[in-house]
């Protein structure tokens, strides 16, 4: 049945929602483009100050919220979801996209300020080259994303990661998400008391994945290329920290403990990170050189969890590693004994002062302090999915060296 007018798509269909934006904002752009020609002849006069009000309103609100979909949820949706040609491309031109609403925002600003004015009818200038400009950048950045991203989309998303790019984008605009609270991350609860708060029990606040998904075929035989893989994907969706790992550590009675630290490699001979030999965790592995690590993602919905012997880096490691340091971290190194007990941060600080005075420009990286590497012999992939069936593919190392990997039930 043809309606009498046309109706905006909803956020069950979120790809046409972002192709919707596209069509408004090329409108606010026809809108600019004809003040460039009304303002000469009839100044700021009312329809104009009507027109730049129209422009200001969506562009100062609704194009931010249009660039936060794709920077928060679509992009780091497609990193996690797409492979091979779609992965080359996606590293091609997703770089070129974020820089271009950089580009935008900042022409934003300029032609705002002559905006404001025009709106209020103090002044009646507006520059056609920064309206140029600013109205190019859009209409090619538009043209990639129709071209290449939103078919991406359409092809690779399930009905189950559609429905979550779509409550995503609900929630930032106020509305209540068609999915339920607990599958949407852009709307978490806040953490609450084991007893009931606001109606809410601990236990039952919960999480729902469903960004993506992982299958045997889907991994790399080789689980070190593999993690590269995953790392390299962190990295593009601007994961916050995908570097940082938990070290769990045993001590001599067997009991553990954990922290958070910094991968600094990894390769074929296992994950590397440095700190002081003679901390917590050093004397622990002393003790019991057997470790796990842990990675996780939170925004691919991704853990990686690494077990294996751990052994100190070769002396040689040690110093390439630390002379690369700034001169203040070699001198925290220097001051810090890690773990033991100080009296104040005063104390601190005048540990390192005389640890600096002592220094100078070219400090010397003390015996105490080096890196590690854990051997791996156990390595797990996990992708966060629905209703806590997730998916883990393991590896486990053969006598051989050789690698044998098998699916694990949630």
């Amino acid at each position: 049945m043809n309606t009498l007018f046309d109706t905006a798509p909803d956020f069950s269909q979120p790809i046409a929602v972002l192709k919707h934006c596209h069509d408004r904002i090329r409108k606010q752009l026809q809108t600019l483009q004809n003040l460039l020609s009304h303002l000469p002849k009839h100044g700021a006069d009312d329809d104009a100050q009507k027109a730049a009000q129209a422009v200001l309103k969506y562009f100062d609100k609704a194009a931010h919220l249009h660039h936060e979909d794709e920077e928060n949820n679509l992009i780091p949706m497609l990193h996690a979801t797409a492979r091979d040609a779609d992965a080359a491309l996606l590293a091609e031109l997703v770089p070129g996209i974020l820089a271009g609403h950089q580009q935008m925002d900042r022409d934003w600003s300029i032609i705002k300020s002559q905006l404001e004015q025009i709106a209020n009818g103090s002044s009646s200038a507006l520059s056609a080259s920064d309206v140029a400009r600013f109205c190019d950048t859009y209409a090619a950045h538009m043209v990639v994303e129709e071209g290449n991203i939103a078919p991406m989309a359409k092809r690779l998303f399930s009905a189950e990661q559609m429905a979550q790019l779509g409550s995503a984008m609900q929630v930032r605009r106020g509305i209540t998400p068609d999915l339920p609270v607990s599958q949407v991350p852009e709307q978490q609860a806040q953490p609450v008391n084991n007893t009931v708060a606001d109606g809410v029990v601990l236990a039952d606040l919960r999480l729902d994945y469903g960004r993506a998904s992982l299958t045997e075929h889907d991994v790399l035989d080789d689980p070190i290329a593999q993690f590269g893989k995953w790392f390299e994907e962190a990295m593009h969706a601007k994961v916050n920290e995908p570097n940082a790992m938990s070290v769990a550590t045993v001590d001599a009675d067997g009991k553990p403990s954990s922290r958070i630290v910094l991968i600094k490699q990894y390769d074929h001979r296992g994950f590397t990170w440095y700190t002081n030999y003679e901390s917590q965790k050093g004397q622990q592995l002393r003790a019991n050189p057997h470790a796990a690590l842990l990675f996780f993602w939170s925004e691919l919905e991704r853990q990686v969890r690494i077990e294996g012997k751990v052994v100190q880096t070769a002396a040689e490691e040690s110093d390439k590693y630390f002379y690369s340091r700034p001169v203040k971290s070699q001198i925290a190194a220097i001051a810090s004994q890690q773990s033991a007990p100080i009296a104040g941060r005063e104390q601190m600080e005048a540990n390192y002062d005389a640890a600096a005075a002592v220094s100078g420009e070219h400090p010397v990286r003390p015996a105490h302090w080096g890196g590690y590497r854990l051997d791996p012999v156990r390595i797990e992939f996990w992708q966060g999915r629905r209703s806590r069936f997730h998916d883990r593919i393991v590896y486990v190392k053969q006598a051989d060296g050789s690698w044998v990997k098998e699916r694990l039930q949630p």
